[in-house]
């Protein structure tokens, strides 16, 4: 393992609460995966795998951070565990070590640690517009043409409305008014717009 003397001036410049946690840190993570190339990147240690970051670590004031680069974060603390403040908040040897193959087999496979996003979702389908509504928009153009031309997302919100009223009465009121609404170029949820 080679240690970059820069990563041992950040360890002695550290409070001496932290010192013990990032030695543990820094040994626990060469021993996970031997040969990664120490540095330092935003003023941090970093371990670098194949010339990516793979994982850092920091000390502050009262807590250190360990972050698996692409492990996302855990509340306000940088990083997946929390405010370190002690070695007894640190994850298991082998949690570290599962999580580093983790991240490097993410950049053996994708270049890069950060996961990959989700695939976009399906959009949804297109809800049937009530006989009622047709029949009412028919005879309302401004109203027809604003509906038309809303995105179907903004259809669905007038839609979802009309269609969940449980009373036949209270479906034609909101009928009334998403036409109203509708003739004056409103989206469903104007109210909320400028709040």
């Amino acid at each position: 393992m080679a240690q970059d003397p820069k990563i041992d001036a950040y360890i002695a410049k550290a409070a001496p609460f932290a010192q013990p946690i990032l030695i543990h840190l820094r040994a626990a993570i060469h021993a996970a995966l031997p040969g990664l190339v120490e540095t330092i990147k935003w003023g941090m240690p970093h371990f670098q795998y194949k010339g990516k970051n793979l994982a850092g670590i920091s000390a502050f004031k009262a807590h250190c951070a360990f972050i698996i680069h692409g492990d996302g974060r855990r509340g306000e603390a940088m990083g997946q565990y929390g405010k370190i403040a002690g070695l007894a908040d640190l994850p298991g040897d082998n949690v570290i070590k599962a999580k580093l193959a983790d991240a490097a087999a993410r950049i053996d496979t994708a270049g890069t640690a950060i996961k990959p996003k989700a695939a976009p979702r399906a959009p949804k389908p297109e809800l049937p517009v009530p006989p009622e509504l047709v029949s009412v928009l028919a005879v309302n153009p401004a109203a027809k043409a604003t509906f038309e031309a809303f995105a179907p997302s903004h259809r669905r919100e007038y839609l979802e409305w009309i269609i969940e009223a449980k009373r036949p009465e209270t479906r034609d009121k909101r009928i009334v008014q998403a036409v109203e609404w509708l003739a004056e170029g409103k989206k469903r949820n104007w109210k909320y717009e400028n709040c």
